[in-house]
């Protein structure tokens, strides 16, 4: 018997440059369309992943941390690390440093060099643990067929992503993967990345997630007025019970009794 897992492997949080949305917000719409992770995969820096990755078991999701790196060859998505890795290095030499911590290593949206997606002929001898063949991004399917087939005629994994940069975006594109002898409390990060090193995966990239999700992804606006305006009565209240400290700081130095 074997567990069906969905995962999002690649959506992007305020930390990169052209997003806007927290990871809380981004975990809450995950866990809320039906899926089991979500990899925030931001450009460049790592730390707000580790920090979704650890808050994920809150909403009902396992954690796994990772980015979206800038190698010399175009970018490529370091599952499973904690840490950044080389920057503007050969992708294949990422590859490997990926590995070696553990992780697993997707090459996305490839031969689209408007994105930043490596060139076929610089894909030589990289040997990727996956290729994401579905980027629900893109705005025609024929790079991602040309993905597709690239993948199947060597051998790799195919993986989906979202590339989500606003938070109604997250699981547009997903990854099905199959977990023979798993139980949903028994899965982690590791069996999850091993379960895609071993070509587990199937492509969903047409339909959202789940039937009734539509909803939810209407409903990822209000979500997000909704986290806002509660962050801004936070930060009102902070800012208030602030001014009133400084306030009784400044009567206490010029108070005659100090």
């Amino acid at each position: 018997m074997s567990l069906t897992v969905r995962i999002d492997p690649h959506v992007h949080s305020e930390a990169s440059y052209d997003a806007e949305d927290p990871v809380e917000l981004i975990l809450e719409q995950a866990a809320e369309i039906g899926l089991d992770a979500v990899v925030i995969t931001d450009h460049d820096v790592v730390h707000e992943s580790v920090r979704a990755a650890e808050l994920a078991p809150m909403y009902g999701l396992v954690g796994i941390p990772g980015v979206e790196v800038s190698t010399a060859d175009g970018h490529l998505l370091c599952l499973g690390v904690r840490e950044m890795p080389p920057r503007r290095a050969p992708m294949k030499e990422t590859v490997e440093w990926v590995r070696d911590r553990g992780g697993v290593a997707i090459v996305p949206h490839p031969f689209q060099r408007s994105r930043h997606g490596v060139r076929k002929k610089r894909l030589r001898g990289v040997d990727p643990d996956a290729i994401e063949v579905y980027n629900s991004w893109l705005f025609t399917g024929w790079k991602n067929r040309r993905a597709r087939r690239f993948a199947k005629g060597r051998g790799y994994p195919g993986v989906a992503g979202s590339d989500a940069h606003k938070v109604g975006y997250v699981g547009r594109a997903y990854t099905e993967i199959d977990i023979p002898n798993a139980t949903r409390a028994g899965l982690s990060e590791e069996v999850i990345l091993d379960a895609i090193r071993g070509g587990s995966t199937r492509v969903e990239g047409r339909r959202t997630p789940i039937p009734t999700s539509a909803r939810h992804y209407a409903g990822a606006g209000v979500r997000k007025s909704g986290y806002f305006a509660k962050q801004g009565a936070l930060k009102s209240g902070s800012l208030a019970k602030t001014g009133v400290a400084q306030m009784a700081r400044t009567l206490y130095r010029v108070s005659p009794f100090r």
